[in-house]
């Protein structure tokens, strides 16, 4: 039996809603399939707290909690610390906090539009990012960042979401043979 995660969606942002129907149980099921796909062990289950924002309340906290004044797409605020994340709380009993992603409208929206994908699909890509940077991985060095986009390139798959780094084919573009030596 799968762990049990209890996801929290709160809306600080009407767009959202506006945009796009089914956004809360998008988050659920990106949210859910992170957390079972990176195979971490949480024997009381686990929360995370799913925010949905607008870009001047994310430029905010970007600019108060990491010195950069300006909106990204999404933030995560991880209650635990890596290598010393626990397999349940200290008293034994209950879920483990994860933390708090926060993701921005606006950024979200131009992004998606820009790399011609649907809103959906790239709010569950930064919901599975999000979630993974929760639960301990990064993309700082680029070894961790090969195995974190592996991981999210590995769930979005089982979710049927296109490969979010692959670069998209434009119509006028020639396939070139990448093994082909000059």
């Amino acid at each position: 039996m799968p762990e049990p995660l209890d996801i929290d969606v709160s809306f600080l942002s009407r767009s959202w809603l506006e945009n796009m129907l089914d956004v809360e149980d998008r988050c659920h099921v990106a949210a859910q399939a992170a957390f079972d796909g990176a195979g971490q062990s949480f024997p009381g289950g686990a929360e995370v707290s799913i925010v949905l924002a607008d870009d001047e309340q994310v430029r905010r906290l970007n600019r108060d909690y990491r010195d950069q004044d300006k909106a990204t797409n999404v933030l995560s605020f991880a209650s635990l610390d890596g290598d010393d994340m626990p397999a349940a709380p200290a008293d034994g009993a209950g879920p483990v906090l994860l933390g708090d992603i926060i993701i921005a409208f606006g950024v979200t929206a131009s992004e998606a539009e820009t790399e011609a994908k649907s809103l959906a699909d790239h709010l569950a890509h930064l919901v599975v990012h999000g979630m993974l940077h929760l639960l301990g991985h990064d993309h700082m060095e680029p070894d961790e960042a090969d195995r974190m986009e592996a991981l999210e390139r590995d769930i979005l798959g089982r979710m049927g979401i296109a490969d979010p780094y692959e670069e998209p084919v434009q119509a006028n573009d020639v396939p070139t043979n990448r093994a082909s030596v000059s």
